[in-house]
């Protein structure tokens, strides 16, 4: 049992891990940035209904609506992961508590993750490990990066952090964003209505999904969007599965409509063994490790300590950091 049972913990961390890290890590990491505040690692389901009960401040994958009830103290709950559909969010807010994600964490891998799949098709490595793993010494043709037009479909930290890298690389870059009125790091920047993306599709080398799954964006990319994008073009797809019509894809990659895709996330996933997906040489597959990273944990104890420091000082839920939910102030 950890030696917090004892007292009221200030910060409960739960049990259930993410990303195959470890939580034990987590709540040192916390214990190091946060030194005045007694942090405990819920361990087993007893240990979480009992620490959370005066806890102001749980963090985790996810907190049921059983485990709610008894957090009669909760003022704020720090979600482990960027997405949050899986919270009860009607019910925290009720509760008047904050909710906060992991957003902008994973963005530094996400994006190395987007610009090395690019690179591999511009210079056609996975031919080149295709020949290797063959046997064969036989050269072939590759193309080259510079000089492309990439689409950054979401222009928030992962957008972002990709626009950062590929200054220096001498490409073209169009940014898709919801307020494009506020325009942005990349060379142009559209709105997601339909018009102000078949445009920016047409003249893509490269398209990089990297915005949120949303009404607005679940299928976002589908036979439509495919057919308009050029014959050469590549589809990267490093945020959710569903932005992407799945059917309508491996339709163009068979058809040889695309050159090619590179996917982190798919719908559905995981990925069955028997997709067709799986048989495409025109299609590299990575899964869902994009956003991995050693840093995971010193990311989100960042973002969780300053947002326990506001609370502390009572500066508000306007001083948090990566707020999704705000108390219901009904």
């Amino acid at each position: 049992m950890d030696m917090t049972m004892d007292s009221d913990p200030d910060v409960v961390v739960l049990r259930e891990g993410t990303e195959g890290l470890s939580m034990d890590a987590y709540a040192e990491r916390l214990r190091e940035r946060l030194p005045g505040s007694d942090v405990a690692l819920a361990r087993t389901p007893r240990e979480e209904r009992e620490l959370v009960a005066e806890a102001p401040v749980v963090t985790g994958i996810g907190i049921d609506e059983d485990l709610l009830e008894a957090a009669d103290e909760l003022e704020l709950f720090a979600a482990t992961s960027a997405g949050t559909e899986h919270l009860p969010k009607d019910a925290l807010a009720a509760r008047g508590v904050t909710v906060t994600n992991a957003g902008g964490i994973h963005a530094p891998g996400l994006a190395e993750q987007a610009l090395g799949n690019m690179l591999v098709f511009a210079r056609r490595l996975h031919e080149g490990w295709r020949r290797k793993r063959n046997g064969e010494w036989r050269h072939f043709q590759s193309g080259e990066f510079t000089g492309s037009t990439v689409t950054v479909l979401g222009l928030g930290s992962i957008g972002q952090a990709l626009v950062q890298r590929l200054e220096g690389f001498d490409v073209e870059t169009i940014g898709v964003r919801y307020t494009p009125e506020k325009g942005g790091p990349t060379d142009e920047v559209v709105g997601f209505d339909e018009a102000a993306i078949h445009d920016a599709l047409a003249r893509s080398e490269y398209v990089v999904v990297a915005c949120p799954l949303t009404d607005t964006t679940r299928g976002l990319i589908g036979e439509a969007e495919l057919a308009t994008l050029p014959p050469e073009a590549v589809l990267v797809n490093v945020a959710r599965g569903g932005i992407v019509d799945t059917d309508a894809l491996v339709a163009a990659l068979q058809k040889n409509k695309i050159r090619g895709a590179a996917l982190d996330v798919t719908d559905p996933e995981p990925l069955p063994n028997d997709h067709p997906l799986w048989d495409l040489e025109n299609c590299l597959i990575t899964p869902h490790t994009g956003g991995h990273t050693p840093k995971h944990w010193d990311r989100m104890a960042d973002i969780v300590a300053h947002n326990v420091d506001a609370l502390e000082a009572g500066d508000g839920t306007e001083a948090f950091r990566n707020v999704v939910v705000a108390p219901d102030s009904s």
